[in-house]
């Protein structure tokens, strides 16, 4: 990988070489990226992705990297964080918003502009790209319950506006978990309320949040899906293992289905740690707990 030509040829967009990916992600672990880019336009991911296309470099998007886990051997290739993209569009009420943009600070515009529909995310540490990839959700609500359409760009470089049918929303699923496609931006259609309530709503969940989950330290996010009938959390506890720590990983003392960085943790603590829970868990209660969280990245 000859980093002058890389860097002569992608001249204008922000690129780092081995860059620790621990510095980025919300677990604070992570091996390096090959070369980590931050464009600033859906042209510059198109550049970007057209140039990994045609001198055979492997290429991803983390977007903001919160619900994610980095291996500790790091990515090979080019790691794409949208993080610059943040641009939010308002036309009556539906919001157009780049895949980068904060979905907290997104739920803070429709606030603005007494728009509803967007308060279940007010505290989920995300990004547009990824909440709509994974069909985010939180206290009832859902992604796809306010989504209309995004743009993704697929693997051979070409763009495609894909609307609610074709995204197969289901239970922290898209279809873009089965297809190599990245989204650049999205439309929520929003209904028109009035602020006081949508500002005690989102201040109520707000509450709920920080006094139930441990935001105070690094973490990956809620770990598993919830399994049918079950509740992730409570299994957890009643297997006797909050607070369990391997490495500088715990099961948090404070939400069990949460593993916090207590301080040095690595990825493969984490993934030792995941791998755990659901052994204990499953001899315990025939329980085959999924994560919900991405695990990506060489060994």
């Amino acid at each position: 990988m000859n980093k002058e030509l890389i860097t002569h040829d992608l001249k204008g967009i922000r690129l780092f070489f081995d860059e620790p990916l621990s510095t980025y992600t919300y677990t604070r672990t992570g091996g390096p990226a090959d070369v980590l880019v931050f464009p600033e336009s859906q042209e510059q991911v198109r550049q970007v992705v057209d140039y990994c296309l045609s001198n055979h470099y492997p290429w991803l998007v983390l977007g903001n990297a919160s619900n994610l886990i980095v291996k500790d051997g790091g990515i090979e290739g080019f790691v794409i964080i949208l993080t610059d993209m943040k641009q939010v569009e308002l036309t009556g009420n539906q919001l157009t918003v780049d895949a980068g943009a904060s979905l907290i600070e997104t739920t803070k515009l429709a606030l603005e502009a007494s728009l509803t529909g967007f308060e279940f995310a007010c505290g989920i540490p995300g990004s547009i790209g990824g909440a709509v990839y994974m069909n985010a959700g939180a206290y009832g609500g859902e992604i796809k319950d306010i989504f209309t359409s995004c743009t993704v760009i697929w693997e051979d470089g070409t763009l495609e506006e894909l609307t609610l049918d074709e995204m197969q929303f289901s239970y922290r699923h898209s279809i873009l978990q089965e297809k190599k496609g990245v989204i650049l931006s999205a439309t929520f259609t929003l209904k028109k309320g009035k602020y006081d309530q949508i500002f005690a709503k989102m201040d109520e969940l707000t509450f709920l949040r920080e006094s139930k989950q441990p935001l105070e330290l690094p973490s990956c996010g809620s770990v598993f899906k919830r399994p049918e009938g079950h509740f992730t959390g409570a299994l957890i506890q009643e297997a006797n293992l909050q607070g369990y720590t391997i490495g500088g990983a715990q099961i948090s003392m404070k939400h069990a289905g949460f593993i916090v960085n207590i301080g040095g943790a690595t990825a493969t603590d984490y993934m030792k740690l995941i791998a755990y829970i659901q052994e204990v868990i499953f001899e315990k209660n025939q329980v085959r707990l999924e994560p919900e969280v991405r695990i990506i990245g060489r060994d």
